[in-house]
């Protein structure tokens, strides 16, 4: 089945239905959309874009609606989407247009002439999406700009370019915490989470407010819709506007990276609110201490409330928590859903026993994915049909996954490891303290020494001892930090990942 498949279908039995609402903004059917597709699909083609040709997706968050066309358009053109962080610098979009080969870039605002000056020969045509419907920008370098309106009001029946479940979908570049970002290859084979399945409506809500370049919100575009729901999408997170939001409308499901729950468990409306019409609490994209799952499992008593896992390179590969289950085992993620398989192993990759630590290995029996256009990481990440995920974790005897960090995040202190995440989740659970970052730095004589970077809670007042004392109660004291720097946010990329290079390079610049 093809990515965008789904969407006709729903299209045409559902077509009067809302299939996705940007809060305060606007909202589309699934025959707007659909039908805004196929324009702008045969505008593109009318335009240039080859057979299998890449469509650079540079939009805000506000212009969500139009981001959702363009994608689909994409796919419906035989071509394959490049979602693109807005927030990127100008030298790294040229890099990314360079690097997917880009036909095709719709952008909006400022976007606009930013992409232009970085746009390289094989840019054939920009799309002026602004929301405002302005003129199109004056043109450089002899790419064709083309407004929006132009692009999407031609002919909006049924479009079909050849193409088969082999082809590219996307190109997905990481959020790149470590490095400059890989672009990850999506084919229609390995792009869903949820195959074909007879067109349904419910109408309930699925909250979200993740941004829609990266792996959570790619995910949103077509899952939604397979399951029956419509979409309710903040474009920026904000607590009190979340809470607001589902007080109004009730949703069925909400999907949450921890510092988004951190921030909800932090309002002070969080207690009065009724949360219970959630019957599916997915919270993903890095590690969250167990208190905050048990807190939104007591705020919805009869949903699915879980830290799941999943990754860009592991694609359709991800893990699922039975109701009830995050509770009774605190910390984890869940089960990796088949026929997906994960295995645990050393540093010589031999499997270690239930409840060892070791390194997360992931695969996906006739689904891998790779790297675009570059073989050697892609051999790099991906051994003999495993993708090395750099994760650790364990599995208990039931088969179900923990994650305890990143390798590179385990501190090697005075010959004893220290897992990162363990001691993040006993010191965010000081009524001080907001979020917390750990990190190791070098030590004369220990090899490395623990530093947490701490963000307090607005007027709230504690200091590094009072921290080394309380961590001190619930952790080895080879474990607890020494040392505690505390900033007014942490750094963090656009999936809500901290970057904690960057806080080690600030140790470093400091000593």
């Amino acid at each position: 089945m093809l990515m965008d498949d789904h969407l006709r279908r729903m299209a045409e039995e559902f077509g009067d239905k809302t299939a996705f609402t940007v809060i305060d903004v606007g909202s589309i059917t699934f025959a707007e959309w659909d039908g805004a597709a196929n324009a702008m699909a045969r505008a593109m083609l009318a335009g240039g874009l080859p057979p299998g040709g890449r469509v650079g997706i540079h939009l805000p968050p506000e212009n969500a609606l139009r981001w959702l066309i363009s994608y689909a358009a994409a796919h419906r053109a035989g071509g394959v989407a490049v979602p693109m962080n807005p927030r990127l610098a100008p030298t790294e979009v040229g890099h990314v247009l360079a690097h997917s080969g880009a036909s095709v870039v719709v952008a909006a605002g400022d976007l606009v002439g930013q992409d232009l000056k970085v746009a390289g020969d094989g840019v054939l045509m920009v799309v002026d999406a602004g929301v405002s419907g302005t003129e199109p920008s004056a043109a450089g370098h002899g790419v064709r700009v083309v407004g929006w309106d132009d692009i999407t009001a031609g002919e909006r029946g049924a479009l079909s370019v050849p193409h088969d479940e082999n082809d590219l979908a996307d190109i997905l570049y990481t959020s790149g915490t470590t490095g400059r970002p890989k672009g990850v290859a999506v084919r229609h084979s390995n792009a869903s989470m949820i195959g074909d399945i007879a067109p349904s409506w419910s109408g309930e809500g699925w909250l979200h407010a993740s941004p829609l370049f990266t792996f959570a919100g790619i995910a949103l575009v077509y899952t939604p819709m397979k399951l029956g729901l419509q979409v309710l999408y903040l474009p920026k997170f904000d607590a009190t506007r979340w809470l607001e939001v589902v007080e109004a409308e009730h949703p069925t499901a909400a999907f949450l990276v921890p510092a988004m729950a951190h921030l909800l468990l932090d309002h002070p409306r969080f207690n009065e609110v009724d949360l219970t019409s959630i019957g599916m609490c997915s919270i993903g994209s890095a590690p969250l201490a167990p208190y905050v799952v048990e807190r939104l499992q007591e705020k919805m008593p009869d949903a699915m409330v879980s830290n799941n896992y999943g990754m860009t390179e592991a694609g359709s590969a991800y893990c699922i928590m039975p109701q009830g289950e995050a509770v009774k085992r605190p910390g984890s993620v869940g089960q990796i859903a088949p026929p997906a398989i994960v295995a645990i192993v050393d540093e010589q990759g031999n499997p270690v026993p239930a409840d060892e630590v070791g390194e997360v290995r992931m695969q996906m029996p006739g689904k891998q994915r790779e790297y675009f256009g570059d073989p050697e990481a892609t051999a790099e990440t991906w051994k003999d049909g495993w993708l090395v995920t750099g994760d650790l974790g364990k599995l208990d005897t039931d088969g179900y996954l923990y994650i305890v960090g990143r390798s590179k995040d385990v501190i090697i202190r005075g010959g004893n490891n220290v897992h990162a995440t363990d001691v993040e989740h006993v010191l965010v659970q000081h009524e001080a303290v907001a979020e917390v970052a750990v990190v190791g730095a070098p030590h004369p004589v220990l090899g490395e020494d623990v530093v947490a970077f701490v963000v307090r809670h607005p007027g709230a007042d504690v200091d590094g001892d009072t921290l080394r004392v309380f961590a001190l109660e619930q952790l080895a004291d080879y474990k607890v930090p020494r040392q505690y720097l505390f900033v007014d946010e942490l750094p963090r990329n656009a999936t809500g990942k901290v970057i904690k290079p960057e806080l080690r390079a600030r140790l470093a610049a400091a000593n």
